[in-house]
């Protein structure tokens, strides 16, 4: 059976829809589409029970993501991304979890994870300074995730490198008005956000490793099979799910529109053998995709809830496949784009907005297939994985 909030999602379904426009055109979620996101309770999927949340399987999460994105790219991507962050919340220090959700359990929390700040050392915390690209949702959240480096305490990075997530509320970093000027995913709103000089108490920090290992989830009691998968495994579940629900929308937009379209040649699309053929085999491509990202996630659910370890043969496997999820149904979705007509280019038609959408998707950077497949690669043969490889495995 569907989670409750997937089905309060298909409910809601043509109200998202109807605001997919206007999310593009305001460059952000508007705050009607984020009231029913908040009604929906779809951010809440992987928070913590003890603060209002659902805590459930990533399958169910992974499912949420993909109905949502089949309304609306943009909510769909935002909630890939923003609803993960409890996920890891739950893993850290409990203060933290408590300052967050201990007055409103619907508060929303953005991220980017990228260290392009230095966190220098200091008496209790953390001094950081630095410019993050790519905050999606990020007007509508009221805390951030920050990946930093560690500091010297000479404003360069300490060796070895030790790459830390921070977390900071509102109050501590600016968000850039006009730096979100995009071909896709614009209704995302992931805008520039700045640091300057904020403390960050050591309990709102971890090391990105301890997340990566589940480390940090033992030492803080956080003892669900979901906090014992991976972080590399998670984060790009929410994302790559996002892509894959925006071809399923842009699948059920085509077909729609092929019903009872007539060629410029006069013959209906319904009778023309090439079209068709075309159709079923992107279909059966996008239907893949979502069956091979779940398949993955609930696989290594299960073998962690058994009591089993995971290896870095295990991990590249999952990354491997997911990349090539989004991958194949972007180019389904392409195949079906080339064959919905000249009228699918009007900014009016859904699947030109969903097709842009899904391309900008592809260009995160744990859609980068290289690296991944390099590393899958040498796994199977039972060969060494460098270290640098591992960063994103």
């Amino acid at each position: 059976m569907a989670h409750e909030v997937i089905e309060r999602i298909a409910e809601l379904g043509p109200q998202l829809a109807g605001l997919a426009e206007e999310n593009e055109r305001l460059g952000k979620l508007s705050d009607q589409t984020v009231g029913l996101l908040r009604s929906a309770g779809v951010m809440r999927l992987l928070q913590p029970a003890k603060f209002g949340g659902y805590s459930v399987h990533p399958r169910d999460f992974a499912e949420a993501v993909m109905a949502l994105a089949r309304h609306d790219g943009a909510a769909g991507w935002v909630a890939g991304v923003v609803g993960v962050h409890p996920w890891e919340v739950g893993q850290m220090d409990p203060r933290l979890a408590q300052e967050i959700w201990g007055e409103n359990q619907d508060t929303w929390i953005a991220s980017p994870y990228m260290p392009n700040g230095i966190a220098e050392p200091v008496e209790g915390g953390y001094i950081l300074n630095g410019r993050w690209p790519f905050s999606s949702g990020t007007d509508h959240c009221d805390w951030v995730f920050l990946g930093a480096l560690a500091g010297d305490g000479k404003g360069r990075p300490a060796a070895p490198v030790t790459v830390l997530h921070v977390v900071l509320p509102r109050s501590d970093y600016e968000i850039i008005d006009g730096s979100w000027d995009v071909i896709g995913l614009s209704g995302t709103g992931s805008k520039d956000v700045v640091v300057t000089d904020a403390f960050i108490p050591e309990y709102r920090t971890v090391d990105q490793e301890d997340i990566k290992t589940g480390t940090a989830a033992e030492r803080n009691g956080a003892t669900e099979t979901v906090h014992k998968l991976p972080f590399t495994t998670m984060f790009p579940l929410g994302i790559t799910a996002a892509v894959i629900g925006i071809c399923e929308g842009a699948l059920a937009a085509h077909l729609d529109l092929q019903r009872d379209r007539v060629a410029v040649t006069g013959v209906q699309v319904r009778d023309d053998p090439y079209a068709l053929y075309a159709t079923g085999e992107a279909a059966a491509e996008i239907a893949a995709s979502r069956v091979q990202l779940i398949d993955g996630v609930s696989r290594l659910y299960d073998r962690l809830d058994a009591g089993e370890t995971v290896s870095v043969e295990d991990r590249t496997t999952i990354r491997r496949n997911q990349v090539r999820c989004a991958w194949r149904a972007v180019a389904a979705l392409d195949e079906i784009f080339a064959r919905s007509g000249g009228n699918v280019i009007r900014r009016d038609n859904p699947i030109q907005r969903l097709w842009r959408d899904a391309h900008v998707g592809l260009q995160h950077m744990i859609h980068v297939p290289g690296a991944t497949y390099h590393a899958d690669s040498l796994a199977q043969m039972g060969l060494e994985v460098p270290a640098p490889m591992q960063a994103l495995i």
